[in-house]
Formats: structure tokens, sequence, C-alpha cells
């Protein structure tokens, strides 16, 4: 069977759809599945680009891959979703496409002004250019065979957005959990955080470093890109923290395993998450996970058995909850050994069993 994969991210970016298309090129051909890619960035067409020719570029490679393939899987919306969807059409060939998040409320909040939730965005209106992406979202989604969603909570939040309920369904997102056993290979880092993920506002690192101020005796360490980069290196310099607390940028993925597991603490100041890879992937290598209580994180981390939950930005509860795994090593030894049990249940095994079922 060949596969087309569509998407608007792919490594070196960083980003939930960017690891799930890597998982997805490194396992699927040992199912007997090829995969081809279409993507956009530095692996791809060229986002120097302008919006709307590379568009077109990404429609008409879509298209030509397609006539050779059985199935196309995108999982993007609007950048990748659209020129995939109408590729293929064209070809005459079924469409998956995964919804990893709600790309207008992203940008809404990135490029419009947009304050509210992500559960409030779903039903108030707003100015043309939001209406109009909305649009076009609920036109790409309704128009696929199967949509993805890739937690049970954000399933319940796609399924307003099209007419038939029934094609929409949950495959939660895997992660290779090979690299769990090799935790102790590397020295510690004692009174360390770690937090991965995309720079943009909702992830909530500015109260990250923001509370650094009051765990004089730790360092953190953040790993990841986007647009709020130079605003966070900028709160890191105002506060004089620039010998505790370290912007990392974009990196390769064992480099992000390897601070995981230098690690004591990983902490996750997330607004919204559909799915988090990095949630998972901290908690299979034993390393105790602090985030928060929205979106899906509750289908993943039972509060204070494998994980613990707070509120989003809430200074007061990220900080008890480091102390307290810091000080009690009866509770941190539980949370962490229940944590990579929890995590099996979001193998790359059990995603790829679901997907070709469907393929």
């Amino acid at each position: 069977m060949k596969l087309l994969l569509a998407t608007g991210i792919y490594p070196p970016d960083i980003g939930g759809p960017a690891t799930y298309a890597k998982l997805l090129i490194d396992e699927l051909p040992k199912k007997g599945i090829s995969v081809d890619v279409v993507t956009y960035g530095k692996s791809g067409i060229s986002r120097s680009i302008p919006k709307g020719i590379r568009h077109i570029f990404f429609f008409y490679r879509c298209f030509f891959k397609a006539i050779k393939s059985d199935v196309v899987l995108v999982q993007d919306t609007i950048s990748a979703g659209l020129p995939a969807l109408l590729a293929a059409k064209l070809a005459c060939k079924r469409l998956l496409i995964r919804v990893p998040g709600d790309y207008v409320w992203e940008q809404s909040v990135q490029r419009f002004g947009v304050k509210d939730s992500i559960d409030d965005f779903q039903n108030k209106k707003y100015g043309f250019r939001v209406e109009f992406l909305r649009s076009v979202q609920k036109f790409v989604v309704n128009n696929a065979d199967i949509v993805i969603a890739p937690s049970n909570y954000f399933r319940d939040l796609i399924k307003d957005w099209v007419k038939n309920k029934d094609k929409v369904i949950t495959i939660y997102n895997g992660i290779n959990l090979e690299t769990k056993d090799k935790r102790q290979e590397i020295k510690k880092e004692p009174k360390t955080i770690v937090s991965v993920g995309r720079l943009v506002p909702w992830k909530g690192f500015d109260m990250v470093i923001e509370m650094m101020i009051d765990l004089p005796d730790w360092k953190l360490v953040i790993v990841g890109d986007g647009p709020e980069y130079n605003n966070l290196k900028y709160q890191i310099s105002n506060l004089k923290l620039e010998s505790r607390a370290e912007l990392k940028g974009s990196i390769p993925r064992e480099k992000v395993l390897e601070l995981l597991k230098q690690a004591e603490v990983f902490v996750l100041n997330t607004s919204f998450e559909s799915f988090s890879f990095q949630v998972v992937e901290a908690m299979s290598l034993g390393l105790p996970v602090i985030t928060t209580n929205i979106g899906n994180l509750s289908e993943i981390i039972s509060n204070n058995v494998d994980g613990v939950l707070v509120e989003p930005n809430n200074k007061k509860e990220l900080i008890n909850a480091i102390e307290k795994i810091d000080k009690d090593s009866l509770f941190k030894e539980k949370i962490s050994e229940n944590a990579i049990k929890k995590s099996k249940n979001f193998s790359i095994e059990n995603t790829l069993n679901e997907l070709i079922k469907l393929f």
C-alpha cells in the first residue's frame, strides 16, 4: 500500500504534527506501507515563496503524488489541508484528515487579537478574516472521508464542525517507547526543569520563566521555537535570569530526549492541548510531569497518581508541585513508576494498528 502524507510541518520543525509525521515515516514501512511526504519548510516547499503561490505548488505536488498513492492522509486543515483535499478529489483518492488543533483559533490568538479560550471560541462570531478561515476549515473537514482526532476531548470539539459526526473518530497519538530503559545512561542534573513546545502564547512559557524568581536554586531549560521566542528571550534578560533560564530553540529529537533524561521535573503550563507528545515522552522516561488540567491532559494524567495537574498560569500551584516532587521522594518515585506504566497506552504500535485498520 502507498500512503501520501501531506503535512504543514516536518522535522526539523518543532511541534506535534512534525513528530507524528516522522514517526509514520519511520514506522509504517515496517508494516508494509510505503509513505511519500509533501510538506513546507526546509524539508519541502520553501516558506519564502509568497502565500498563495506556495499553496499552488503544494497542490500540484500533492496531485502528482496522489495519483501514485492509495490513500491521502493530511494533518492540517488549511495551509496543507485545502490543497491536499483538492488534489485528492481530483485524483479520485480517499482523504483522511488528522486534526491536531484548531488552526483558526491559533491564528486568531496570534494574529487577530482574540483572547478567548478555544472552548469559548467555538461558539462566538468574530471579524471577516476569522470567519473566512473558519469557513475554509469546516469545508475541508466536512469533505474529508474520515476525520481523526488525537483525543476524546478534541473529537467532541471537532464534531461541532461537521454534518456527519460519525466520521469523526479518536486515535491517540503514539510515541516510540524504546528509549525508556536508557534513563540511567545519562547523568542527572539536580533541580533542573525542562519544558518543551512551540513558543506560542497559549503554552504559558512566560509564567514558567517568571516562576523561576521564586525558585532560586533551580534551573530552567525551554526547548522549541516560535513567534514568542524574542519576547521570552527579552523576559529572561529583563528578569536577570540568564544564568538559570535557557532557550534552546529547535533541536533534534535525540537531544530533546537527552535533556529529559537529565532533568528532575518536566513542566508544561499550557492553556490548550489536543494531545501532548512531550508529556507522554517525559512520562515514558519516568520523569515527573507537572502540567495543566485542560484539554485532553486529564486523559493522559491522573492527578497525583502518574503526574500532577494544576490550573493554567497558577504560579503558586506550579511551585508547590515542584517543591513536593523535590522533597517527597516516595511521591516522586510513585508517580515516576506509574507514569512509565501509563505511557504504554500511547505506544506508536497502538496508533499504527488503528491507522492501518482505517487504511
